[in-house]
């Protein structure tokens, strides 16, 4: 799978950055106070699909899907359709959106040149969420997002629950390493000093705006699709997205 990021000074590509909505100024204490982003509610599970987004209307809002600077892109660049997914480490339904719906969305989707695919850090279930956050965001300085992401989350869905203190700097350096990153020293420095903290805090505003308050939530275009939902939910948005292009 082909990992993308967008530097005109690079082999891989990055996109300039598109301007988040103006006026987002609401802090993550008032976000995490949501109960949506812990655990089941508000769609955390995988029960009926919340299939919404063109119909309540995204109005400005919809400028934060746009591809940012800092967003890696799996596969194609020119894919017609770009799915962005809001999801935490931690949650137990993004592990389970990411090994069975996710992977799925890989091989039909991603591999076939149809979709591209946007991971973006919704840190919310504590430090150790924040932590994995900011070191995937790390990983980006080493173009081994993709492949950290899955490692994290392996590791993660093998262990098995929440703030366990499983997390930590000893296992990133170790899933680094097992990724082949080329600079561990400077991936450990970045860590160290949280160089990537207000760009975690950032992902929150930007999902305050799109109304996202609970994980995983994806967006295909600009439909939001609520919890970690089977296949099919997101085959019939996709192809009807692609249909009407």
């Amino acid at each position: 799978m082909e990992e993308t990021t967008h530097n005109t000074k690079q082999k891989d590509y990055m996109i300039p950055a598109s301007i988040l909505v103006a006026g987002v100024l609401i802090g993550l204490s008032i976000i995490a106070s949501n109960a949506g982003w812990f655990g089941k509610s508000k769609g955390g599970g995988s029960g009926t699909a919340d299939v919404g987004g063109n119909d309540v209307g995204l109005g400005a809002a919809a400028d934060v899907l746009k591809i940012g600077e800092r967003d890696v892109i799996m596969g194609d660049l020119n894919a017609p359709l770009t799915i962005v997914e809001y999801a935490d480490f931690q949650c137990p339904f993004c592990g389970r959106f990411y090994e069975t719906t996710g992977k799925q969305i890989r091989e039909d989707y991603v591999k076939t040149g149809k979709v591209k695919v946007i991971y973006r850090d919704l840190a919310f279930l504590g430090p150790e969420s924040v932590a994995s956050a900011e070191a995937a965001e790390c990983s980006k300085d080493q173009k081994s997002f993709w492949a950290f992401h899955d490692a994290l989350y392996d590791a993660e869905i093998k262990d098995g629950a929440e703030n366990n203190g499983n997390l930590d700097k000893d296992l990133f350096v170790k899933l680094a390493k097992q990724v082949g990153m080329s600079d561990i020293p400077a991936f450990t420095s970045c860590i160290d000093s949280n160089k990537y903290a207000e760009e975690v805090k950032n992902i929150g505003t930007g999902a305050t705006a799109l109304q996202v308050n609970s994980t995983p939530t994806i967006f295909v275009g600009e439909t939001k699709i609520v919890g970690a939902q089977p296949i099919g939910v997101f085959k019939t948005e996709i192809e009807k997205q692609l249909s009407a292009q």
